[in-house]
Parts: C-alpha cells; sequence; structure tokens
C-alpha cells in the first residue's frame, strides 16, 4: 500500500469530526490560526482551510514524517534477530550477510505484485550473499490467510516454498483456494500433505507472532520492506532495491 493512503484518509473525515482533528494537528505544529484560543465555527474553520490549503499538506507531510520516525526507531530498536526468526518467516540466505532484506506481504496485495519482479530477480542474484526474511502477513481478508497457511505449510516441504510463493505472488486474479491448490500443485508440492499441514497450530501461530510483530512496530500495509534496517512501505522496483541494499 503507498504511503498516499494518509491523505485518503482526511478525505473521509467530514464536519467536526474534521475540525477537531485538525484544529489539534495545527496546534501541535503550530499552524493555528489568528487567536488561536478560540474555537473556531465549524464553517470559519473550513473557509480557513480552503483559503490555505497548503497548511493540510504541510500539517500530513508533519504527522507522517513523525510517524516515519517513530517506526523507524521502533525497527531499529527491535533489531534484525526479530524478523529473521524460523518461526515468523521463511528465511533464507547467509547468517553473517551485510545484506538485509525484509518483506511484509499479502498474496492479494496488488503492490506486492508489483514488487514481485524486483524482489524475485534481486534474490536470484543475491540468495548466496544477501540474506532474506518473507514476512506472511495476511490482512486483505479471508483468501488471504488461507494463502498464507498455506505458504506457511508448503516450508514443511523441502526446497518448494518459493517456487510456490512466487507462483501465487505473480498471479492477475483474487487467491483463492482453488487456484492456491493449483499453483500448489504446479509448485511440486503434495497438495494431500499440504492440506493437511495447513491445519497445524504452528501456522496459526506463526500468523498471529507476524501480526504481533507487525502491530509493535506500526506496520500496516502491504509491502512492508525493511532492507537494511531502512523500513520502506509501498511497492518496490529494482533501481530503489538496488539502492538500498547499498546503503
Amino acid at each position: 500500500m503507498n504511503a498516499g493512503w494518509k491523505f485518503a484518509g482526511i478525505g473521509v473525515l467530514g464536519g467536526a469530526l474534521l475540525a477537531i482533528v485538525m484544529i489539534a494537528a495545527m496546534t501541535r505544529f503550530g499552524y493555528m490560526p489568528p487567536n488561536p484560543n478560540e474555537i473556531m465555527p465549524d464553517a470559519a474553520f473550513h473557509r480557513y482551510l480552503t483559503a490555505h490549503p497548503e497548511e493540510i499538506v504541510a500539517m500530513s507531510n508533519a504527522l507522517q514524517q513523525q510517524e516515519d520516525t517513530q517506526q523507524q526507531t521502533a525497527i531499529t530498536k527491535a533489531g534484525a534477530a526479530a524478523f529473521f526468526n524460523p518461526k515468523i518467516a521463511f528465511v533464507s540466505g547467509p547468517a553473517n550477510a551485510k545484506t538485509t532484506i525484509v518483506e511484509f506481504f499479502d498474496y492479494n496485495c496488488p503492490y506486492c505484485r508489483a514488487s514481485t519482479p524486483a524482489v524475485r530477480q534481486f534474490f536470484e542474484t543475491h540468495k548466496d550473499t544477501a540474506r532474506f526474511a518473507l514476512v506472511e502477513f495476511p490482512i486483505k481478508g479471508p483468501n488471504s490467510t488461507v494463502a498464507a497457511r498455506a505458504a506457511i505449510a508448503a516450508r514443511n516441504q523441502q526446497d518448494k516454498y518459493l517456487a510456490f510463493h512466487f507462483l501465487m505472488m505473480s498471479e492477475k486474479e483474487l487467491i483463492g483456494e482453488d487456484l492456491i491448490y493449483a499453483d500448489a500443485k504446479k509448485a511440486g508440492l503434495d497438495v494431500d500433505k499440504l492440506k493437511a499441514d495447513m491445519k497445524d497450530t504452528s501456522v496459526t501461530q506463526s500468523i498471529n507472532a507476524a501480526h504481533t510483530l507487525a502491530d509493535k512496530l506500526g506496520i500496516d500495509a502491504t509491502p512492508t520492506f525493511i532492507i537494511n534496517g531502512k523500513v520502506l512501505a509501498g511497492a518496490i522496483d529494482n533501481k530503489t532495491l538496488a539502492q538500498m541494499a547499498k546503503s
């Protein structure tokens, strides 16, 4: 999900709620109009914002920057071990790698799918020198949860997870059970074993642990990348991935 989603939130707030939210933000960041001790009527407040639209952008940017800083601090404090945990993520690559890439993703996330060519190419080029953690983070409904359960269960069948992962992530339509099991068969998985393993409590524990970690760190969008400890929410391309991997 791109960072621009936060601007959409402003658009859905209306009337007095919008006034309260914006007054609080304006007070916090020093954007209040003259006579800040007087609460403007709703109509007057809207007239003020209409006359000064640049302040809405400035406030939104300031709030976003503050949230980003807080999240980056939390991620840095958590350390790499929080992400490169086999109970949470599919982990690949040398433990002492200088380049580390973490991705929180959902199989039905269009931005995750848009990022897949870059992620796959980087993985294939650097799988022996970089360390990867692919975190199943289903947030887009029941179908996504089933897909995540299948992917986690696929780790029980040696060397089949990545083929299965990239097949599902490359789909153009909504991932559902039929497509999940069709891709599992294409990836060479024993589908009957996969279905049985999906019912294991450890699968539920893995998904819950991923959500707990995400909540702790303020991760609420897919994809979210953490590359060499630096966070990026939203789709990624080859150039950006390469640049972040060098930092």
